[in-house]
């Protein structure tokens, strides 16, 4: 089975976002383990990188504002060509101040899902999101219009 992994900076306080997150999660069990690590908030970006760096595996895919705009369908073809190759995927949410350059730099590439500013929080659940449309787009369903 796909194995992703969500690493993230800070803990889910709002119980609406944490049941959306359960939620997309539950439903991608049919295609990948999904595993999400919450990392502890740090004072600086630096010792924040230190601990996002020990949880990185496989293909890494940092979201960050001066990354890359893709389409949904997009996301779709790589998350398969990921899959078809045997890739474990990670994924990394920086805090609300960001990632750590180093962070940036160790990923094998950096996505970014609008030139706009999200809260961190709710950047989970989008990303949980586009995930399970995109392994649903890849699996032929309408979910995706």
């Amino acid at each position: 089975m796909q194995k992703i992994n969500i690493v993230c900076v800070g803990k889910l306080k709002e119980k609406f976002f944490a049941d959306a997150v359960a939620e997309y999660c539950k439903r991608l069990t049919r295609f990948a383990q999904v595993s999400i690590r919450e990392l502890p908030e740090k004072r600086t970006l630096s010792e924040e990188a230190d601990l996002i760096l020990r949880e990185m595996r496989g293909y890494v895919i940092a979201l960050a504002v001066e990354g890359k705009q893709v389409s949904s369908p997009a996301l779709a073809e790589r998350i398969k060509a990921l899959c078809d190759a045997g890739k474990e995927m990670t994924f990394v949410i920086g805090s609300s101040c960001g990632l750590d350059a180093r962070v940036k730099q160790a990923a094998n590439e950096r996505l970014s899902f609008s030139e706009m500013t999200f809260p961190h929080q709710l950047m989970r659940v989008i990303l949980c999101e586009q995930i399970y449309r995109a392994f649903m787009i890849n699996a032929g369903s309408d979910y995706h219009k």
